[in-house]
């Protein structure tokens, strides 16, 4: 047991490194605790959320220890990030994966021997290899950190077999702490952590699942590759991931997406590795401002500026939508997750689960989806379901998602229902929803014209309406009874025996209010009007072409919180600039009088 004295100088050597190295005055909630336990020698369990803080928790303490943290990192691209920005903040990193040839891993062994590197990052496989564990042996290893800890879990959403070894090097390294990380763990998954890693009496920090900058908003996806071209359009610039289900979809998705003029680029498992390298690459260094993508752009992605993250289609698992949207808004700038919305999507998902050869398996992901069916579905707070589900029990409504700025209201929708109903009986029952709103909104579409429909008495009868509203409209029909889709016919649109009823118009039939989804609370809220964008502009003008100059992603250099953080204070010295969040003493000597420079060519405009 460490003394008090101890203790208190293990804080004063932490909140001195954490401003000389990463320019930060002040600690997160739970990462003094979890830095001081590790300190101590003690396992470790952190669950924060992504962009939380949990990197620093390994980090920080690793330039205290007297010797070298492992840290097992599931992706190359991530081990690469981390390190370049370790190395602009002087703090001596390296990592060994495959694309390092057997001369310069050797010497990354020299230099390990010779204390010249605090932190290495492996792969979970390579750290396993008996060679590789050999050469360690003989090494002063302080600690272990498992990043992305879920993996680890057969119920985890991201599993990958080699993890569920790590395990075993406890019997080379029985007094090292082990410190495991993760934004993403169930109850059930925290305790398969818990197992596999045979953590010791750890001490655990079960942090806030909360990512408050992060707007939550569902939308009914009807013409989607529109909507998405929409979006991406009124955020003007802004970096964002796009998540469908196959490899079919994203090549679709980003061909249409480009040929409108959209900077974008595709990634998936189907492509090859130098490819998803390039893009990814190209992404971080602000070169691509759109990835489309399937799961398989996941772990790995620390890039802080991304603004938004939408589902084109409905992940798996609550927890997948959690880690998904965690990439967007990691500088605790204002950010959207946007959730296009189709229960047809839905369905083809639980079939697809159901077809799995594991019975047990197939329970487990078919009760998971059902939670995220009921996300999607819910008339609540959506972060409160979030959270719930997580077990960070609230009441509390957030005032950040869709159903808190634009609660569902219901209406006397009876004369609306009628035109839709009225519409299908002209049309003879011959056209799907697109059809039938392109009907009622009086569009002349080739089809249209074929089918002499433009002939009919509903023939633009809906023209005041947008084609939102009539899908939204039809959808709860469909729901209500009051319509079905043949299937076997191109998911035309019949009347029901309840269709009559309807259009009798004898009861009044209430349907919710259209939620249409405009910009207007999309964007509400979302500005920042503190800051100077013109210098704003300079500044990430300035600091992209040093990034270019030193061939990293410009985040590793300030990221955006920071520069918003320059143009509002405007410092006029060094001293000035090392106030400001993210600069420290390292980056300010590296970086510091160009940044200032500019800042007064500015001022003196």
């Amino acid at each position: 047991m460490l003394t008090t004295s101890t203790l208190t100088t293990h804080r004063q050597q932490l909140q001195q490194a954490l401003s000389h190295y990463f320019g930060y005055q002040s600690f997160r909630s739970g990462q003094l605790e979890v830095m001081e336990n590790l300190l101590q020698g003690k396992d470790c369990l952190v669950l924060m959320p992504t962009g939380g803080g949990k990197s620093l928790c390994y980090q920080l303490p690793a330039t205290i220890f007297s010797g070298i943290t492992i840290v097992v990192s599931p992706l190359i691209a991530l081990m690469k990030d981390q390190v370049d920005s370790l190395t602009r903040q002087g703090i001596s990193a390296a990592y060994i994966n495959s694309s390092l040839s057997p001369d310069e891993i050797n010497v990354i062994f020299q230099r390990l021997a010779q204390g010249k590197i605090k932190l290495l990052y492996v792969a979970p496989e390579r750290l396993l290899n008996y060679y590789f564990l050999q050469g360690l042996v003989n090494l002063p290893i302080s600690a272990f950190a498992i990043d992305e800890a879920h993996c680890i879990s057969q119920w985890g959403h991201d599993f990958r077999p080699a993890y569920t070894k790590l395990n075993t090097l406890r019997q080379h390294f029985p007094q090292v702490p082990f410190i495991a990380l993760t934004a993403t763990a169930d109850v059930t998954t925290r305790k398969d952590i818990l197992m596999q890693l045979a953590l010791a009496d750890p001490f655990i920090l079960l942090d806030s699942f909360d990512r408050p900058n992060i707007r939550l908003t569902l939308a009914d996806k009807y013409k989607g590759e529109q909507q998405v071209y929409r979006y991406i359009k009124q955020r003007k610039g802004d970096c964002g991931i796009i998540y469908c289900n196959s490899r079919w979809q994203v090549d679709h998705l980003t061909k249409t997406l480009a040929e409108k003029g959209i900077n974008c680029a595709a990634y998936h498992a189907g492509l090859e590795v130098e490819i998803r390298n390039y893009v990814q690459d190209a992404f971080a260094k602000d070169n691509i401002q759109i990835v489309v993508a399937t799961i398989a752009f996941g772990l790995g992605i620390d890039k802080p500026n991304i603004r938004f993250v939408i589902h084109f289609q409905p992940p798996h698992t609550l927890e997948s939508y959690y880690q998904e949207i965690g990439r967007a808004g990691r500088d605790g700038l204002a950010a959207e997750a946007l959730f296009l919305y189709d229960k047809n999507d839905g369905e083809r998902i639980k079939k697809r689960i159901s077809e799995g050869e594991n019975q047990q398996r197939v329970n487990v992901e078919l009760q998971r989806f059902q939670a995220l069916l009921g996300f999607a579905d819910t008339q609540i707070c959506r972060r409160q379901v979030l959270l719930n589900y997580f077990a960070q029990y609230t009441h509390d409504k957030c005032g950040n998602c869709d159903i808190c700025l634009d609660p569902p209201r219901q209406f006397d929708a009876t004369k609306a229902a009628q035109k839709v109903l009225s519409c299908v009986y002209r049309i003879n029952q011959q056209g799907d929803i697109a059809h039938v709103i392109d009907v009622l909104r009086g569009e002349s579409t080739v089809k249209v014209k074929q089918l002499t429909h433009d002939k009919v008495s509903t023939f633009a009868i809906g023209k005041d309406e947008m084609p939102s509203y009539w899908f939204s409209i039809i959808r709860q029909l469909i729901h209500l009874g009051y319509l079905q889709q043949d299937i076997a016919q191109q998911s035309v649109l019949c009347l029901t025996s309840a269709s009559r009823q309807a259009l009798k118009g004898e009861e009044p039939l209430l349907l919710a209010t259209p939620r249409l989804q405009q910009a207007s609370y999309w964007r509400q809220g979302q500005q920042d009007k503190n800051y100077d964008r013109v210098l704003f502009a300079e500044l990430r003008s300035l600091r992209k072409d040093i990034a270019d100059s030193e061939d990293i992603a410009p985040f590793i250099i300030f990221n955006d919180a920071t520069l918003s953080e320059l143009t509002k204070i405007k410092p006029q010295t060094k001293q000035q600039m090392l106030a400001i969040s993210g600069i420290g003493d390292v980056k300010l000597a590296r970086y510091g009088q160009v940044f200032l420079q500019t800042i007064k060519r500015y001022l003196a405009k």
